[in-house]
């Protein structure tokens, strides 16, 4: 008996659309992913006669996963942690530098931790300083502010959370609030996916780490990280909170009471995050073993010590402190300067060692020249420094309607939201360098698509569309060029940021007066912009999340790049999105072995987009004698034209290589106009050729017998529709049959 499971893609869809039938049943799984099968084969394994010529279809539905209801389209608030995420899995391959590799998934480590302490801390900036520090202490902006006039000093004696220190602690709630609720998704998400066990393999040594047996089992790292960045986050606030009191307390005449116990406290925050930084650094991922256990020793201590140091801060700020007012900003330029200058060093050494690794084993075909992974995570990094000056500028806007009664966030922050701006510019510049390409590439293809059809008359139109489309597709092979600019602009305006603000203050001279003026107001101009901007964005980022996840079209648009980010498990970032690969490669998984095992039958992996993926990532985790009996079928599949370029180290020539010598046989079919599936070009000499050529696509270029009606042009979509797709599955299907043995005899099913 043979089974052919199906694995839909990024869209998502239905069993009955899947199946061709609309009476399905569900034979395992949930209401999150199951297999379906249609209803008349449900008990074929007690009729095997039946199906001695056909297989028998499964559908296995993952949709749920990643869509569903549109409060998820929250997770998109998550994407500078699912970028350095990412970072992580985007190393160059070099297997026999273990301890370069394991360097540069530190280095990652790191470089996300900062970007925690970066996004609480621009939450401080916001409660603590703009809001509880300078607004409400301003007669003026308290006034503006209603809600802020409980918290204001005006008139001879201000209410009792008028005091400064008291003001923070209470202002301190935001930020920490931010962090638990970082802590509870982390911490649901990990109980769902993470915790899902995969089935238990020995490792096989020279194989991908994808096949590795605990490769899709993050529990333990995901839970350490995710204790080490919550008691980082409340570290953060308890430094926000402690630091103006303990500054004050240290002027000549303040109580010795008081600053002992400022120094006290400081003392115990910078001890408290020593074993927060250690524990980041101290252990990455154990993918060669099933790792079941958890260190209870830090998952609860780690983060309850940290919210214990906090509440004691709070306490401190909030003692009363006669003659202690609150005047200009609070001191937070040093702290996000010498964020910025930490992120941007640890780019600097991860470039450095990617650059290293791809060196040594080069890969032609590697995005970027394996430096995919530095340009990333520098990327995050600037995402997160644009989201919090952008934040920070657009809520001291709209606090200080007059912009003059506050002094407004740090300078760095400022100069960041300035930053929006251009990097707007540059990729509408990049756009449209990338709109001309296509134009001049879509003439080029309107020749060959009339070459392709000689017998028929030209149609100018249908060429031109054809062509169009041809074109569009191409894009995706230009993602590294777009990337290498943002990088490119992201440097030289992140240092213009740090210039501008080291500058600001300054008495120009005056030979340069003119220049440093209007330099000055093009900065003021684009910091205003900026701060608009943010507002827009946001409102735009969770609508397009919402529509993404609540409608189909708009998912296959924008999809796969969100799925591509959430494929990966949590190996940098706790915060991250959720892996929905680690319940979905089990759940295969389960079902081929299970399978297999009780029938002794022949299956085939049926993958379309990323389901390909999922259906890869499968495989590799069967055992050998498991994998012999498997042939894998793929269309419209992104492995090595996404996966392969980007991410070199796990799908690359060799791996593609060793998974198609690993399976009973592989075909992949892709069409020109798809902007997702593409050739996996498995080398030379490994076997039968994988890669059919290029579908049609339109099957009719003109009006014939077979489709009187113009045929649609299907791009990613509808591979079935393909009279090639069914010939190719028959042969798929030959080729699998005569080296295996028949099925098994099953005592009632």
């Amino acid at each position: 008996m043979d089974l052919e499971l199906l694995v839909h893609g990024v869209g998502g869809t239905t069993p009955g659309k899947m199946l061709d039938d609309p009476r399905t049943v569900r034979i395992t799984g949930d209401d999150t992913a199951a297999v379906f099968r249609r209803a008349e084969d449900v008990d074929a394994e007690s009729r095997p006669g039946d199906y001695r010529d056909r297989t028998v279809p499964e559908a296995y539905v993952w949709c749920n996963l990643t869509s569903g209801n549109a409060s998820r389209a929250l997770w998109l608030l998550l994407l500078p942690f699912m970028v350095v995420n990412l970072a992580h899995w985007m190393r160059p391959a070099a297997e026999d530098r273990p301890r370069t590799v394991r360097f540069y998934g530190l280095v990652v480590r790191i470089a996300g931790l900062t970007l925690t302490v970066l996004l609480v801390a621009a939450a401080c900036e916001v409660a603590l300083d703009l809001a509880a520090w300078q607004c409400a202490g301003v007669t003026a902006c308290a006034r503006r502010h209603t809600w802020l006039g409980f918290l204001s000093p005006a008139g001879s004696e201000g209410g009792w959370w008028s005091a400064p220190g008291r003001r923070l602690a209470l202002a301190a709630l935001v930020p920490t609030a931010l962090t638990g609720l970082l802590w509870y998704l982390s911490h649901r998400t990990w109980s769902a996916y993470e915790s899902t066990r995969p089935l238990a393999n020995d490792p096989e040594p020279g194989h991908t780490s994808l096949g590795s047996p605990g490769f899709w089992y993050g529990r333990r790292l995901v839970a350490r990280l995710r204790a080490a960045h919550t008691a980082a986050g409340l570290l953060t606030v308890s430094a926000a909170v402690l630091a103006p009191a303990a500054a004050f307390d240290r002027r000549p005449g303040g109580a010795a009471v008081l600053d002992t116990t400022g120094w006290l406290l400081t003392g115990a925050l910078v001890a408290w995050a020593l074993p927060v930084v250690w524990v980041v650094c101290r252990r990455g991922r154990s993918e060669n073993l099933l790792d079941h256990e958890l260190d209870r020793h830090l998952v609860r201590p780690l983060p309850l010590g940290a919210l214990a140091l906090l509440l004691l801060a709070a306490l401190y700020a909030g003692w009363s402190r006669p003659g202690w007012h609150s005047t200009g900003r609070l001191a937070g330029d040093t702290a996000f300067g010498g964020l910025a200058l930490a992120q941007g060093a640890l780019v600097i050494v991860l470039a450095a060692v990617a650059h290293d690794l791809h060196r040594r084993l080069p890969d032609p075909r590697a995005a970027m020249r394996g430096l995919g992974g530095p340009a990333v995570a520098l990327l995050a990094c600037a995402l997160g420094g644009v989201i919090s000056g952008g934040v920070a500028q657009r809520v001291s806007d709209w606090l200080d309607g007059t912009g003059t009664s506050i002094a407004g966030p740090p300078v760095l922050l400022t100069w960041q939201a300035s930053v929006i701006p251009p990097v707007i510019v540059v990729l509408l510049a990049a756009v449209a360098w990338l709109s001309w390409r296509t134009s001049r590439l879509g003439r080029t293809e309107r020749a060959t698509v009339g070459l392709g059809h000689p017998e028929e008359p030209e149609d100018t139109a249908r060429s031109r569309r054809i062509a169009r489309v041809r074109a569009m597709a191409g894009l995706t092979d230009r993602a590294p060029f777009v990337v290498t600019v943002l990088c490119a602009a992201t440097l030289v305006l992140g240092a213009g940021a740090l210039v501008g603000a080291l500058a600001t203050g300054k008495t120009p001279d005056t030979a340069a007066d003119r220049t440093y003026a209007l330099v000055h107001g093009a900065a003021q101009t684009s910091q205003a912009l900026g701060s608009w901007l943010v507002g827009l964005g946001f409102i735009l980022f969770v609508t397009w999340g919402r529509r993404a996840y609540k409608d189909a079209s708009a998912r296959r648009t924008i999809g796969i790049l969100w799925d591509v980010g959430t494929f990966w498990p949590r190996a940098a970032h706790p915060f991250a999105p959720p892996c929905y690969a680690e319940r979905a490669v089990p759940d295969l998984t389960w079902r081929i072995a299970t399978w297999t095992r009780r029938t002794g039958g022949r299956l085939v992996i049926s993958g379309h987009s990323q389901g390909s993926v999922l259906a890869a990532a499968a495989a590799w985790q069967l055992t050998p004698s498991v994998r012999g009996r498997v042939a894998l079928l793929t269309y419209g599949s992104p492995l090595e034209r996404l996966y392969g370029r980007w991410f070199p180290a796990h799908f690359g020539p060799a791996e593609l290589g060793s998974l198609h010598r690993d399976v009973a046989c592989w075909r992949n079919l892709y069409r020109l106009t798809d902007p997702i599936g593409g050739p996996v070009r498995i080398p030379d000499g490994d076997g039968p050729e994988v890669d059919h050529p290029p579908l049609k696509d339109p099957l009719a270029y003109g009006r014939t017998p077979g489709y009187p009606l113009p045929a649609p042009i299907l791009g990613h979509s509808d591979y079935q529709a393909d009279p090639a797709f069914g010939e190719e599955r028959q042969r798929l299907l030959a080729r699998l049959r005569p080296e295996l043995p028949g099925q098994r005899p099953q005592p009632g099913g």
